[in-house]
């Protein structure tokens, strides 16, 4: 069974930054796509970034510039840097795993971590 666990939110002020992490076990890391999704109350999960074996895909405009997707597959452990946060950034953060290519849309996706909470104020 694979297993996603999120670490590294918080609360942090506008104009801060925060870093993500998601350390993965149970499967062949680099043979899997992550992908960080975020889902504020009220709201649908969208997607933010995405990683795959070679490159990466920003999932929505307000990535850009901003936050940064990574991963170090010798820990088996996904990344976002997030800088310049913004109140509209607040949402539990997910990150996500599935076999095959990049993709930004959850339905593709059929591994989810519990999530982390960030709150910007």
């Amino acid at each position: 069974q694979v297993q996603l666990v999120e670490s590294g939110g918080g609360s942090v002020q506008a104009g801060g930054s925060l870093t993500l992490s998601c350390a993965a076990s149970r499967f062949t890391y680099k043979d899997y796509s992550m992908a960080w999704f975020r889902q504020a109350p009220g709201k649908e999960r969208e997607g933010v970034a995405t990683i795959g074996r070679v490159g990466s895909t920003t999932c929505a405009d307000f990535v850009k510039g901003r936050f940064t997707i990574s991963k170090d597959n010798a820990k088996n452990t996904l990344y976002l840097q997030m800088n310049s946060l913004k109140p509209e950034d607040s949402a539990m953060y997910y990150c996500a795993a599935r076999y095959g290519g990049r993709r930004c849309d959850k339905d593709d996706y059929n591994y989810w971590g519990q999530g982390t909470q960030v709150t910007v104020s």
